[in-house]
């Protein structure tokens, strides 16, 4: 990601949820340890006030290596997480990064039904953008690739498939997720629940191996071609209809099923420990795929879910979710 904070849209794909630029961006200097996830989710908040940050590792017995001090101009600032945010927030205050209490991701909101929410929010994103993608790609019908770093448009349906790659993994994990934590919990507040909603995850499993199909026998023919439009045409299709069945599908979740969750008579420790299975269950996307689920979030939830992540009693683990973000 680097300081800045200004993307080209080369193609469709490369649209971004929130975009802000400056001629001249402020700079910060932040003194800590690169290692420690409270510095990436300071680094990744500042990069999206469009802040250049110069990091100095600094690990003194003043300081502790969980301490950050950071400084710009004649300010010097340091403390807690919160702290440093109302400090951000008050001197860089576009874009908003901490919302106000209240919606669904409130504090009072059990962790691991924000974190499922946040992962609806991020797939959702991917998908509309799979679609329109795919509907710029048929509308074309193999006339030249919009980013000329592809080259062709045999190379950007590879690009759209390693994309798609990306996505399909990202739901999968997630399914999995649910049906490990979240749908055992709501079993026990209404029997059949978990097998209604395993049984909606079975639906789509056939559609989303059909798209990852159909790119494979996109990129073997002859762009141009009768064939090759309609391929185009059915593969635009068959993602419009996933993406409406992935709407019902999430907005079911967070209409019927994610209340009993926030529901359930639950202690505080048991909450933290379903958050901590979450991260056990999406370890696979979340070490390598971390950078992509974050782009389908504005800056506001993305802030909001590497919140979560900080929470992480694993310090390795979260450190190891948060530091490739900002390489």
């Amino acid at each position: 990601m680097g300081n800045s904070c200004v993307k080209l849209k080369k193609s469709t794909a490369e649209i971004a949820p929130c975009e802000f630029v400056k001629d001249s961006p402020p700079v910060v200097i932040l003194y800590g340890s690169p290692a420690v996830p409270l510095t990436s989710y300071i680094r990744f908040a500042l990069h999206h006030k469009c802040v250049s940050v110069r990091m100095v590792s600094a690990e003194t017995p003043i300081l502790g290596p969980d301490t950050l001090v950071l400084q710009c101009g004649s300010d010097t600032v340091s403390g807690s997480r919160e702290t440093l945010m109302r400090y951000i927030e008050s001197r860089f205050p576009r874009p908003p990064l901490v919302m106000s209490r209240g919606g669904d991701c409130d504090e009072t909101t059990p962790l691991i039904v924000t974190a499922t929410r946040l992962q609806h929010r991020s797939m959702t994103w991917h998908i509309e953008r799979m679609v329109r993608w795919a509907e710029d790609l048929a509308a074309r019908g193999g006339r030249g690739a919009v980013d000329p770093t592809v080259g062709s448009p045999r190379m950007e349906v590879k690009k759209f498939g390693r994309s798609y790659g990306h996505l399909l993994e990202l739901m999968l994990e997630h399914a999995q997720m649910e049906e490990r934590i979240v749908f055992p919990i709501l079993e026990r507040a209404d029997r059949g629940l978990s097998k209604a909603a395993n049984d909606d995850h079975a639906r789509d499993l056939p559609i989303m191996n059909g798209i990852k199909e159909d790119i494979k026998s996109i990129v073997v023919l002859d762009s141009g071609t009768p064939a090759y439009q309609e391929a185009l045409s059915n593969l635009f299709t068959r993602l419009k209809s996933l993406q409406e069945h992935c709407k019902e599908h999430f907005d079911g979740e967070e209409r019927d099923l994610l209340p009993l969750m926030e529901a359930a008579e639950l202690s505080k420790q048991q909450h933290e420990r379903l958050l901590e299975q979450c991260w056990d269950a999406m370890q696979g996307t979340h070490s390598h795929l971390f950078r992509f689920f974050i782009e389908g979030l504005p800056p506001h939830d993305a802030m909001s879910y590497l919140g979560l992540i900080i929470k992480c009693n694993d310090k390795d683990r979260a450190a190891t979710m948060l530091c490739p973000i900002m390489e």
